[in-house]
């Protein structure tokens, strides 16, 4: 008993291995907390516009608003996410934040409110994510102190961020039914309080900023040029694009299908909303326990592939229990393609190009949703919600297709990188490479 105690015990400390550095404790605490006001945010906010318009357009529009700056901003962010202290830029990205919450719960609470408001709004929160987003996937090497916790702490974001997407949508329900979306707003608001308090208590060795010689236009250039030339890069970054374009919109249809497809009302929307949670949250989890970056790759169109399928059978179902099924295997898909694409890139890339290759990772989600959640808004209102999923759904599964047909020349060109920073041993790196030649030469 004692032997099997003392076993568990190891492999929850080696899940947990990223809480050995006290300031990624004090950030997953923190932007933990508030997570969970987004969440409650983003449901009360879909809610809200559904029940003043009951347009699925409006819905795809909104969703619009609030993703779009990622695309135009996100890749110059990125710049100044390389030359600025990463730490400040994410103390003023939760405060505007917090302001910006705040003008929405006074605007609802008080009656006032419109959709033009909510659609300004979502727009400014687009610009600040659009900053936020590569400054707070490149600080997570300046928690951490090391490489060999990188891969551990960004699954542990992963489960922080879908454990408060379980927690906040079922939350949302509840107060959206009983004190009106106004209040969810206000939660949100105070929840920044917590992340900004964590950030504020850390001992940081700030890194020391390169010297700005030279101009913007062409330290972008240098950055795409750099995400675009490694094979392994581009294929995470386009398959991101793809899965984010026409998968990751059905989130701002699902108030129509919880209220006209399977009817039901808010609170169907937070269990359709917190079973995906629930998927990814497991599938972080899963993340977390392994042990290295190896088999990553071999993940992402496994997991690709588990979303598309989970999204066409949910936009099939008519029943709940179902749904909430088919989404527990859309979040799990998810969670592990965006959370391994996340480790694969932050291993391979260059510290002097972090900032801006996750910019271009917050772009391929952030920035290409938009454009989806428009499209997708705009087709459901000519075929119907329902065939709009299974039609996105389907593309993600031929996405992931591609991707794995192009998996062993993507392993070959990120091996000797591997081996040149120590994450691989030249030992294992020369078995893979021959295992996948042997592959290459069955196949053939």
């Amino acid at each position: 008993m004692s032997d099997r105690r003392g076993a568990g015990g190891r492999r929850l400390g080696h899940m947990l291995r990223a809480f050995r550095h006290r300031n990624y404790r004090l950030f997953f605490i923190g932007q933990g907390t508030s997570l969970i006001g987004t969440w409650i945010n983003r449901v009360a906010m879909s809610w809200l516009v559904y029940r003043l318009t009951g347009s699925a357009a409006l819905l795809g529009f909104v969703g619009f608003a609030g993703q779009i700056p990622s695309f135009f901003l996100g890749p110059f962010a990125g710049v100044w996410v390389d030359r600025l202290d990463r730490y400040r830029v994410l103390l003023a990205t939760q405060a505007a934040a917090m302001l910006q919450s705040s003008v929405l719960a006074l605007l609802a609470l008080s009656g006032a409110i419109e959709v033009w408001h909510i659609v300004v709004l979502a727009l400014v929160q687009g610009v600040i994510n659009a900053f936020d987003t590569p400054a707070r996937q490149s600080f997570v090497v300046e928690m951490v102190e090391g490489p060999e916790d990188l891969p551990n702490a960004i699954a542990l974001n992963s489960s922080m961020f879908n454990a408060a997407r379980l927690i906040g949508p079922s939350v949302a329900g509840i107060l959206v039914a009983m004190v009106g979306e106004g209040w969810c707003f206000a939660i949100d608001a105070l929840s920044y309080v917590a992340v900004i308090g964590s950030l504020l208590a850390m001992k940081l060795v700030r890194r020391s900023l390169p010297e700005r010689g030279k101009q913007v236009l062409e330290e972008l250039r240098e950055g795409f040029v750099y995400a675009f030339g490694l094979p392994p890069l581009r294929a995470i970054l386009l398959l991101l694009a793809l899965v984010s374009f026409t998968g990751l919109p059905y989130v701002v249809l699902m108030p129509v299908m919880a209220g006209e497809v399977l009817g039901g009302g808010a609170n169907t929307l937070g269990w359709l909303m917190s079973a995906a949670g629930v998927g990814a949250l497991t599938a972080a989890l899963f993340l977390a326990a392994r042990r290295g970056v190896l088999g990553l790759g071999r993940l992402v169109p496994i997991a690709a592939t588990t979303f598309g399928l989970g999204l066409c059978a949910f936009s099939l179902s008519r029943s709940l229990p179902l749904s909430l099924l088919c989404l527990t295997l859309v979040g799990a898909g998810w969670m592990i393609q965006s959370a391994s694409s996340n480790t694969i890139l932050q291993t391979l890339v260059r510290e002097e190009m972090r900032g801006r290759v996750m910019a271009f990772y917050g772009m391929a989600i952030l920035g290409t949703t938009p454009f989806g959640s428009l499209a997708e808004g705009a087709l459901a209102a000519r075929i119907g919600v329902p065939w709009t999923l299974f039609l996105g759904g389907s593309i993600c599964v031929l996405g992931a297709l591609v991707f794995a047909r192009s998996l062993p020349r993507l392993r070959a060109a990120a091996l000797p990188i591997y081996v040149e920073r120590g994450i691989v041993v030249p030992e294992i790196a020369t078995g893979l490479a021959e295992a996948t030649a042997l592959r290459n030469e069955l196949q053939e």
